[in-house]
């Protein structure tokens, strides 16, 4: 016989759940009055001292403004577009590099990352000083 194929002769002995009345005196081990001692005690944590300390920001100014602009790169640009076309923010919310903010097409700004090569004609966009000077030298017209 081995250690392993060893089996004890007898059940093993539930735990006694003490702080529930009954036969462990009347405090139940939890000692006299406070809050300790009473049922569904709370507490404080750790976090809400720190939370406590920092100001709390009044008004209607606080809130987030969303801002209704998005940006295109000139690379996306280059990549998902033919020699051209017209670029607008409704084009670029239907082609997809662009998201529509709370259902409305935003203010498209057009940044100067990547090369452009193609013609292209830009409507309802503004840009960058980097975007605006490569698109001049490429050729293409800004309305």
């Amino acid at each position: 016989m081995q250690i392993n194929q060893l089996k004890p002769i007898h059940k093993k002995k539930g735990k006694r759940r003490i702080g529930r009345g009954g036969k462990r005196g009347t405090y139940s081990g939890r000692g006299l009055k406070g809050q300790k001692s009473r049922a569904g005690r709370r507490m404080e944590p750790a976090i809400r001292q720190f939370i406590k300390k920092y100001p709390k920001l009044k008004g209607y100014r606080s809130l987030r403004v969303l801002s209704r602009e998005s940006s295109v790169n000139l690379k996306d640009i280059e990549k998902s577009f033919r020699a051209g076309e017209t670029i607008n923010p409704r084009i670029l919310a239907e082609k997809k590099l662009v998201r529509r903010i709370k259902g409305r097409t935003p203010k498209i700004k057009i940044l100067g990352s990547g090369e452009i090569k193609k013609k292209f004609v830009f409507e309802n966009c503004s840009f960058s000083k980097k975007s605006r000077e490569k698109i001049e030298e490429s050729g293409s017209e800004i309305k």
